[in-house]
């Protein structure tokens, strides 16, 4: 079995994961329930990856997808919980 050749490109980290944080945060508009919301983000991930990404190598688009929801989550959860601490530490 031979691996997919997967190449990683400005796409992968400065575009495709603050486009998932971006499109998960207008998931938020919705009347959705909070524990979907890193399931959506990794659906995003994989459709980006497989559709726009990697088009024509459907292993390489699966396997980058599922590194871009999880880019995307722990960006967003990172981010969150520095802000929550910026803010209790001013009170």
């Amino acid at each position: 079995m031979d691996f997919p050749t997967i190449h990683t490109n400005i796409w992968d980290g400065l575009l495709a994961v603050p486009a998932i944080v971006l499109l998960t945060q207008c998931f938020k508009l919705l009347p959705i329930p909070r524990q979907f919301f890193p399931t959506i983000a990794s659906i995003l991930g994989f459709l980006i990856s497989i559709f726009i990404s990697h088009r024509g190598d459907l292993a390489a688009g699966i396997f980058m997808g599922a590194f871009y929801g999880a880019a995307a989550v722990g960006t967003y959860s990172s981010l969150k919980t520095a802000w929550l601490t910026y803010q209790n530490r001013k009170k």
